[in-house]
């Protein structure tokens, strides 16, 4: 099988800071107003929530990134980015109206066809609610769920990334927002501790268990999850977890993402827990 590995150009849209060296970047397709072929616009089309693309600086490198927007039918998409090596550094300095490079969509995304009215609960860590950002948006915007209910876990006010949406979704679902340090915060917007230490009072508010549970953050923390939900009863392959690997070829064929006996960019970056348990740590 062959594979194109050359980046397409997309344009630095616009960004804002949104937590500690953190910014959200929306990018756009460039070419799109100088003919760009219409299977590349399709392709990114295709994308899926959970799904990731690598940005390429010319002359820095590649990172993956996963999408918080879906490419829209104009070619606009976006990413939560935090600054920590050399690519993202390079970013940093980049200026609106700059064209850089990226490739995708890859991987497997969340499995949307499965949580049609179903009891959802969503679990982020840190920037791990970058992977859930899209499937949380496209939840409320078609109310295709039963009941949903989104806890977000960060270490104090600094780190508290996707401020925008957070306050948006809350018009909307159950969000509890938990945070270790709450030093300026209050509740009830806030709560004091962990996710974990949280987890048996939002699954108390199901009206009955979670049918579906997705998570993105450390992978000790979703792993400890992961094992709580489990003895409380729910079962293995109703939980899905997002696994971040430093990919690098991003189609299954350079090995940098290994996961045991898989390929996190091909066979990920979303598993089932039932699928990947038995690593006893998904690290």
């Amino acid at each position: 099988m062959m594979f194109n590995l050359t980046p397409v150009p997309i344009e630095v849209v616009d960004f804002y800071d949104d937590g500690q060296d953190t910014r959200h970047y929306h990018f756009r397709l460039h070419s799109l107003e100088n003919g760009v072929e219409k299977e590349t616009l399709a392709a990114w089309q295709k994308a899926q929530s959970g799904q990731f693309f690598m940005l390429s600086l010319p002359g820095v490198g590649e990172a993956p990134f996963t999408f918080t927007e879906l490419p829209n039918e104009q070619g606009k998409f976006g990413a939560l980015v935090r600054q920590m090596g050399s690519v993202t550094h390079a970013l940093f300095e980049c200026a609106v109206g700059d064209i850089i490079g990226a490739r995708g969509p890859f991987g497997k995304g969340w499995p949307m066809a499965a949580m049609a009215e179903q009891r959802i609960l969503i679990i982020g860590g840190g920037c791990g609610i970058a992977p859930l950002a899209s499937v949380i948006n496209e939840l409320i915007e078609t109310q295709n769920y039963r009941q949903l209910e989104v806890i977000y876990a960060t270490r104090n006010s600094t780190t508290l990334m996707l401020n925008p949406e957070r306050a948006r979704w809350r018009h909307f679902i159950p969000l509890f927002n938990v945070v270790e340090d709450t030093a300026g915060l209050s509740y009830p917007d806030y709560y004091q501790g962990t996710a974990l230490g949280l987890l048996p009072t939002v699954l108390h508010s199901f009206d009955t268990q979670p049918d579906l549970v997705l998570m993105a953050g450390p992978e000790a923390m979703m792993e400890a999850a992961a094992e709580y939900l489990v003895a409380y009863g729910i079962q293995p392959d109703a939980i899905n977890l997002s696994i971040e690997r430093r990919m690098h070829c991003a189609v299954g064929l350079c090995g940098h993402c290994y996961l045991q006996d898989r390929y996190v960019c091909t066979d990920g970056p979303t598993f089932r827990w039932a699928d990947i348990r038995q690593y006893q740590a998904v690290g």
